[in-house]
């Protein structure tokens, strides 16, 4: 008998779940602004069309979503996200740029940050914020330090 896998294989310890009003449109959305690659879907037994679980990889990362459900919303009924994805990516200013292109909303074009990324944000329709970032320097705790408190005086 072969011994069952605690982490099932290409999974991470800790998977962002999102929730999304009509996720089958954000699955489409996802390939479009970040290049994600669709592993699988449930849809809902009831016949209600929503996906009560899917799965993409966006990079070397899974991703679960799933639709809204009564007690289950998404972020579009909030004043904002409380939470932020962070993707890194080789090219930030492509990417950034894809991901307005597929229609996603400029909440912050890319700039270089004091701690050595190069870094902007979008938030996505579905109310998803994502943070992508390229890394172009190493910078030290110290240094990093220094910089904020210069940048924020």
């Amino acid at each position: 008998m072969n011994e069952v896998k605690k982490i099932p294989e290409g999974m991470h310890t800790v998977t962002p779940h999102l929730v999304c009003r009509n996720a089958a449109d954000a699955i489409e959305f996802y390939k479009k602004a970040f290049g994600a690659v669709e592993l699988g879907r449930m849809p809902d037994p009831a016949g209600s069309g929503k996906l009560m679980h899917a799965m993409i990889r966006i990079g070397d990362s899974p991703i679960m979503m799933m639709d809204e459900y009564p007690g289950c919303t998404g972020p579009q009924d909030l004043a904002a996200s409380p939470v932020t994805l962070h993707l890194y990516v080789e090219d930030v200013d492509a990417s950034f740029r894809q991901a307005v292109a597929a229609g996603a909303e400029s909440k912050a074009e890319p700039a270089d940050m004091f701690w050595g990324d190069r870094y902007g944000v979008v938030r996505d329709p579905f109310g998803h914020f994502w943070s992508l970032a390229t890394h172009v320097r190493d910078v030290s705790p110290q240094e990093a330090m220094e910089a904020a408190k210069k940048q924020y005086r």
